[in-house]
């Protein structure tokens, strides 16, 4: 057994009925010929041999009585794999578009808290001999680099964890009174932890203090977020949107602008949601995205979340696309400047107090407001996937996609991994914020191709060839 920490269960206290709260792994796999025999059954056991190695495959949420403490993993509980891996079959002619609104499907139901906190999709019927494998794993689970890790253990490009293990034995449940000898044992050592975390948090007020842009508005907050059409009530459905750029492009556009990969991306974010505002709104303001930025980066972990929030301004107002990359790039450095100053650990520590019966309460008000987010507007993440290409039960992975969840009041979320040669974008939305979340991905490329010709570099953007044609 093992508990939460309190950022895993604020994360878990988030959920509602309309803001799931599970993250997206999609791996599109292509067959050999000779390997039309792997099927379900087969994926199945290729899974069954691995977890072993996929611990958190194996945890199950144990509520504590009473809510007296944040609840508990019990580790190496009992997994029916019919359950967790279910079959799918896309309809013709089985491309990318079919895929996404298969996702978008997957995404709209919440995962069942009374088993392990994941499922996976065995996606037939894709085009040029492929299969996709969709994951669905709760947030609450893994950040974006514990699962990075746990997809490239999954796909043995991870070496074997030091346990040794080569299977799994469930461990047996425990009781009521071990679970309350448990929650109140660790109350009082968080008591302990709180003269640690008021230094560390008078700290960083004392780094804000001494700063010289103390006076600045922008130090912890850009400014309020404005009401937009993504900002609203969100409905349970789920929309999902997929496109594929070549990141040798991407980096050959930040050397010549002299930014980095992250800074082209909330620049296309900002460009394409330019787009977007102008069509639906009428009028195109900054917005206030929240970027997710990890304080554990070890190869090792592979479960837990070790991330706050990064607020930076989109400039989404600035039609000129070089200007835009530029304002991207100073925001995000100044997000990462009053970042570092507050201590990106301040929100993670102090989350572990967070009382569970009112922090539920709480996002369950939030989630049912039919109002602005005054806090962002959307999430905008950019994750580092493996570089090498990894196969799973002998077949070659050519793509992999990610997106986290949607947050109350935000209709959007971007999510970019890069895989191998790829950059891969993935857009969330619910029901209601876009008739078609291939609205965002297309204005992404299309703002791409615009950029790379201000830039004086080709607009002719390089086809990937081992990923699905574009929607």
């Amino acid at each position: 057994m093992k508990r939460l920490s309190g950022w895993d269960a604020v994360l878990l206290y988030s959920e509602t009925p309309n803001v799931h709260m599970h993250t997206l792994k999609i791996a599109v796999i292509e067959l050999d010929p000779d390997r039309r025999d792997f099927d379900i059954d087969a994926f199945r056991r290729v899974i069954h041999s691995r977890l072993y190695k996929l611990d958190p495959f194996c945890y199950q949420l144990v509520d504590i009585p009473m809510k007296f403490h944040h609840p508990m993993w019990r580790e190496n509980c009992d997994v029916d794999l019919t359950y967790h891996i279910r079959p799918w079959r896309l309809p013709a002619p089985g491309g990318r578009r079919e895929l996404d609104e298969a996702i978008g499907q997957i995404a709209s139901t919440p995962l069942d808290r009374s088993r392990p906190l994941w499922e996976m999709y065995f996606v037939e019927g894709l085009a040029n001999n492929r299969i996709a494998v969709v994951g669905k794993i709760h947030h609450a689970l893994a950040d974006g680099v514990a699962a990075a890790n746990l997809l490239a253990r999954g796909m043995d490009l991870a070496p074997e964890p030091p346990t040794g293990k080569k299977r799994y034995a469930p461990d047996p449940a425990p009781s009521k009174a071990e679970l309350v000898r448990s929650a109140f044992g660790d109350h009082l050592r968080q008591l302990g932890r709180i003269p640690r975390t008021v230094r560390y948090t008078a700290e960083g007020v004392g780094r804000v203090r001494r700063s010289s842009r103390k006076l600045s508005p922008q130090l912890t907050r850009p400014f309020t977020p404005p009401p937009t059409f993504i900002n609203h009530m969100l409905t349970p459905e789920r929309k999902f949107a997929t496109a594929t750029l070549a990141l040798a492009d991407i980096k050959e556009t930040g050397k010549a602008l002299g930014v980095t990969i992250n800074d082209v991306v909330l620049a296309l974010s900002a460009g394409a949601l330019r787009k977007l505002l102008l069509r639906y709104d009428g009028k195109a303001e900054p917005l206030l995205a929240s970027v997710p930025v990890s304080f554990d980066f070890s190869p090792e972990r592979i479960s837990g979340n070790y991330f706050t929030g990064m607020l930076v301004a989109l400039p989404c107002d600035i039609e000129d696309p070089l200007e835009r990359v530029r304002l991207a790039h100073d925001n995000a450095a100044e997000a990462k400047e009053s970042h570092q100053l507050l201590g990106p650990e301040l929100v993670s520590r102090w989350s572990a107090y967070f009382p569970p019966a009112p922090a539920e309460s709480l996002f369950r008000w939030l989630a049912s407001r039919d109002g602005q987010n005054k806090v962002l507007n959307l999430p905008i993440s950019n994750v580092p996937g493996p570089r090498e290409p990894g196969r799973v039960g002998g077949a070659l992975v050519t793509e992999i996609y990610s997106v986290g969840p949607l947050t109350a009041g935000s209709g959007l979320n971007i999510t970019v991994w890069s895989y191998v040669d790829q950059l891969n974008v993935s857009v969330l939305s619910d029901g209601i914020t876009l008739d078609d979340p291939h609205e965002v991905t297309e204005a992404i490329l299309d703002d791409f191709v615009e950029l790379r010709r201000a830039a004086g570099l080709s607009d002719k953007l390089t086809v990937v060839e081992s990923a699905m044609a574009q929607a």
